[in-house]
């Protein structure tokens, strides 16, 4: 059985299928590397509009509406909280309840102090990725929102291992490990990861 999360064959030029050209915006978007360009591009505009001043991250409506400025030129499910269950990420109907635990969750780390700034947000964004709340885009949103989260403590960007997570290279590889070695509960792998 393949990965979901780590397929070998992911090459730019793949033709995209049917059921993705339906739900894409752009028309003339018809390869995986075109793909790729103009979801790089809505997330690179997404950035500076969430940076551009203080946001509440710990938010649900904030997480939902960054997913959509993330991905809202390219695709249509962009911003909608998925409605059907998926090899990875919690059951749909447990989306919503299973957010709100993570924003009380991280709210209490932030007040408490529970954790280092650092692993709050990467405690945070592994919890996000992790629930999977939306059709696709979940690691980079969930990268992005805790980028959001550690500026907001106080903290540099993290950079998430200095290269592409979109194509199945070594960094894809070693940001998949890591999660699922916090999946088991040790999150070290992943906060060094997010800081190499």
């Amino acid at each position: 059985m393949k990965d979901p999360l780590l397929d070998p064959e992911h090459p730019d030029e793949t033709r995209l299928e049917p059921d993705e050209r339906r739900q894409l915006l752009l028309p003339h978007v018809a390869t995986r590397a075109e793909l790729n360009e103009a979801e790089q591009e809505n997330i690179t505009d997404a950035a500076a509009w969430a940076f551009a001043r203080r946001r509440d991250v710990l938010s649900e409506r904030f997480l939902v509406a960054l997913h959509k400025r993330m991905l809202g030129r390219v695709w249509r499910w962009a911003g909608t909280i998925r409605d059907s269950d998926r090899n990875i990420g919690v059951a749909f109907h447990q989306i919503r309840p299973q957010l709100r635990a993570l924003m009380e969750n991280a709210r209490f780390w932030v007040e408490h102090e529970t954790f280092q700034a650092d692993e709050i947000a990467v405690r945070f964004h592994h919890r996000l990725v992790l629930i999977h709340p939306f059709p696709n885009g979940n690691g980079r949103h969930g990268r992005l929102a805790a980028d959001l989260l550690a500026v907001r403590l106080g903290r540099q960007r993290f950079s998430w291992g200095s290269g592409s997570l979109i194509e199945p290279a070594d960094t894809r590889r070693r940001y998949i490990e890591a999660l699922r070695a916090a999946d088991e509960g040790n999150v070290n792998h992943l906060l060094t990861f997010a800081r190499s």
